[in-house]
């Protein structure tokens, strides 16, 4: 079985306020991509890949107007996709859902949240929490709430199996807003601490289901990794070690190759994002980990095998021109697989 995670940039962008495909010669949200070619090249990628479920991050907007299910679908009938259902949990009012995309004919799978607890709240409520250690409770609630989808293999030697994904779209740590320095600071360490409550939250389910004795997939754009920013010493670890449980018992660990820095100062860091900075002119990329698939101590033991589809750092990609034209434009995020022997 392959598992992917995969943001797209502005997806909600190709659709008109009726939910109907853009394809067309206008410019997309993307810098100089059209809506016709990034249609197309994510037709491409969503083929090449063939993965059995896409976990979509920046999924279409769900609305009055138009839905991310049916738009999803239509996408996936256009470029004659197997991955044909698609599967929405908690909307948010940030256009950027997170949706499912899979292929009826190999599972199944339906939203599946917890009750929660005070400790651990549905996602789609809040939770209450001391974020600057001044004795007073702090309301916390994702943006995006993460997406709790109970999946059941119905094809192959695996059939029966059930798995239990949590899909997220982690809260950004940029300081967006900042007019001085002292502002990008005060703003970047207050969303750090926001961005790290989430991520205990997370974690607290994650703890739930692993005492449950249930397999468990965390996957998607946690805009967070070991190293990323200079604010990671201030707070101790990054929130994708929290989420993964980084030093505590191996039987409660979350695992995920590109989670953990490479050993050696001549070690390439995997990237899964390239950002396009415009300032100074002419601009440069910039590059970063962001986006992961963790597995539960469990499936660790059925042969994992991750890749991350990067057009220049992964040599299939490379090879094939037009998967590697296609990637880069898509979405400014490549997708990640894991493949499991279920």
């Amino acid at each position: 079985m392959r598992i992917a995670t995969y943001n797209v940039e502005w997806f909600t962008s190709l659709f008109d306020r009726r939910g109907r495909i853009l394809d067309d010669r206008e410019n997309s949200a993307r810098y100089g991509v059209t809506r016709a070619e990034q249609l197309g090249a994510l037709g491409i990628v969503f083929s090449a890949v063939d993965a059995d479920c896409f976990l979509i991050v920046e999924a279409p907007d769900n609305n009055t107007r138009h839905k991310t299910v049916p738009m999803l679908e239509a996408f996936a009938a256009k470029f004659g996709l197997r991955q044909r259902r698609a599967l929405l949990g908690f909307e948010n009012e940030t256009q950027q859902e997170i949706a499912l995309l899979y292929d009826p004919e190999v599972l199944q799978a339906w939203h599946d949240p917890a009750e929660g607890s005070a400790e651990a709240p549905r996602f789609d409520l809040s939770l209450q929490i001391d974020l600057d250690i001044d004795d007073r409770l702090d309301t916390v609630t994702f943006s995006k709430p993460p997406l709790e989808v109970q999946i059941e293999v119905l094809a192959g030697p695996g059939a029966g199996r059930r798995l239990r994904l949590i899909g997220v779209h982690i809260k950004s740590k940029a300081p967006h807003g900042a007019n001085d320095p002292a502002a990008e600071v005060r703003l970047a360490i207050e969303n750090r601490r926001k961005q790290l409550a989430q991520c205990l939250w997370l974690r607290r389910r994650v703890d739930a289901v692993l005492e449950a004795g249930e397999s468990l997939i965390v996957l998607g754009d946690f805009n967070d990794g070991p190293g990323l920013d200079e604010y990671e010493e201030l707070f101790g670890r990054s929130g994708l070690e929290i989420v993964l449980g980084t030093g505590g018992p191996p039987a409660r660990q979350l695992h995920d190759p590109h989670a953990r820095l490479p050993r050696g100062k001549a070690t390439a860091l995997p990237a899964s994002a390239r950002f396009f900075i415009p300032e100074p002119p002419p601009g440069a990329y910039l590059s970063a980990m962001l986006d992961y698939i963790a597995l539960s101590p469990d499936l660790c033991a059925h042969a994992p095998k991750w890749r991350i589809w990067h057009p220049f750092d992964d040599p299939g990609c490379y090879r094939v021109a037009e998967l590697r034209e296609a990637l880069l434009q898509a979405s400014d995020h490549f997708p990640v697989t894991v493949d499991l022997a279920l």
